[in-house]
């Protein structure tokens, strides 16, 4: 037990230690690994079925992080547990599925009573090991060895360096795929609907309109105190000015009025045709909903147009129902 805090003890230096090994692992990697990688890839790419990590203890966390991208990126997976295989669930398993089973000895007890079961059944076996001779490697389809790996852990015991670098061999692996397959950002959106990134991926500007179903409009040839009630009504300080075929031809903001009265002149007896800015920049309801907070954003705008394809206004979107939905 610890009594005493000492002062000059170098906590920094050691984990600026550990980080550096860790990252010599990764980089060692990168050059271990040989052309066979690529049948692997084309192996996933071409299964129809599943891709199924297993690992025990420190490697089965890694497995399912690897599980988790891989199936959030396009390639169907899901982890299964090696004692659970063991009383049930290896039924989980079919003939054509892709079974990646990752020990880095190669002998890890629960894995290796699996492995027969899973040649019957029929799956393809790839085994991530740290030993080329070890039971794992022997008897799988295919192989990445990663090697003989310094653990950052000075006793060389703890999974350190090992697990960092099977994680960053899951994220690679799963980096070419979504690249194979042409893996686009609203494909990515389709497998996380929620939350903040969902929305951002999603979120279109038709939906903003619809929700906020506001849409203050006026001809070029409306008294300002006329117009000033339409803002009022509207609560969003602004109106979409139109032409006499409904099309967006300007718009007019409280400021633009605001800007009037402070030169002296008697706006609010006038009309609006010298005030309202021409040709206003808009945006039509296919974008998403985030370009329309950029283009806000660029131009230091409150409120923006939103357009169908005739350029009649649907509706008068402003900034903060886009930074309310967490934009």
């Amino acid at each position: 037990m610890l009594t005493n805090m000492e002062t000059n003890t170098n906590y920094l230096g050691s984990i600026k230690e550990a980080l550096e090994t860790e990252a010599n692992e990764i980089l060692k990697l990168k050059d271990r690994l040989d052309s066979g990688v690529n049948d692997i890839i084309n192996m996933i790419l071409y299964c129809d079925k599943k891709i199924i990590f297993t690992g025990m203890g420190k490697s089965g966390l890694i497995g399912r992080k690897i599980a988790a991208t891989f199936a959030s990126t396009g390639t169907p997976s899901f982890f299964l547990h090696p004692a659970e295989a063991l009383h049930g669930d290896l039924g989980k398993i079919t003939k054509d599925d892709i079974v990646m089973a990752i020990s880095n000895s190669g002998e890890t007890e629960e894995i290796m009573k699996i492995l027969p079961s899973i040649r019957r059944i029929g799956a393809k076996i790839i085994g991530i090991v740290g030993s080329k001779t070890s039971t794992l490697a022997n008897r799988s389809d295919f192989i990445i060895d990663i090697g003989d790996i310094e653990e950052a852990c000075p006793l060389g015991l703890a999974p350190t360096s090992t697990t960092t670098v099977t994680l960053a061999l899951g994220d690679a692996l799963a980096v070419a795929l979504l690249k194979a397959r042409d893996f686009k950002p609203e494909n990515f959106a389709l497998f996380h609907p929620g939350g903040s990134l969902g929305r951002r991926l999603l979120l279109t500007v038709n939906h903003i309109a619809k929700r906020k179903k506001v849409n203050p409009t006026t001809d070029a040839h409306a008294d300002v105190k006329d117009v000033l009630f339409k803002m009022t009504e509207s609560g969003l300080g602004a109106v979409t000015v139109v032409d006499e075929k409904g099309q967006v031809c300007g718009i007019l903001t409280d400021g633009d009025i605001r800007r009037e009265l402070s030169k002296g002149n008697q706006v609010l007896d006038k009309k609006i045709t010298d005030i309202y800015t021409k040709n206003p920049i808009v945006i039509h309801t296919n974008h998403l909903a985030t370009e329309a907070l950029r283009i806000m954003e660029d131009h230091n705008f409150d409120v923006l147009p939103v357009v169908q394809k005739d350029n009649k206004p649907i509706a008068l979107i402003h900034i903060q129902d886009l930074t309310k939905l967490g934009l």
